[in-house]
């Protein structure tokens, strides 16, 4: 089954907030099929730790507009992989050095991706090409 109504709603409203503070390389997977906790993993890249924190801020904002609160918090005092457990979704913010030497992406390759509009996909540019 699918992800949720509600999880891809989330997720795209995360998605923007996270658009809006220039998160770079946002992707958004369906993980329904393959956990029964989630079924959405969000990701996105800040270029530095001030960033990242700065993404987390705005995308928990943007939820609590939405009646969706965190269950969880992980990693956000050292800013390089802050993982928000929505219940629904999952948004992991990582430090863009981080996100290329753990590689989600690779780890979930088997799970659909999420089409997200335009305005919820960030920057594609690499971090380093700043």
């Amino acid at each position: 089954m699918p992800a949720t109504e509600r999880a891809v709603e989330l997720a795209v409203a995360a998605a923007r907030a996270a658009s809006d503070l220039k998160a770079q390389e946002i992707i958004a997977l369906d993980v329904s099929e393959q956990l029964v906790l989630t079924d959405v993993f969000l990701i996105a890249s800040g270029t530095n730790e001030r960033q990242v924190g700065a993404i987390v801020d705005a995308v928990e904002e943007a939820l609590f507009h939405l009646g969706a609160k965190p269950v969880r918090r992980e990693g956000k005092s050292a800013g390089r992989w802050v993982l928000v457990d929505f219940g629904d979704v999952v948004v992991h913010v990582q430090h863009a050095e981080d996100r290329v030497y753990y590689a989600l992406e690779r780890l979930w390759k088997d799970c659909p991706l999420i089409e997200l509009p335009a305005d919820a996909r960030g920057s594609d540019e690499p971090a380093d090409s700043e």
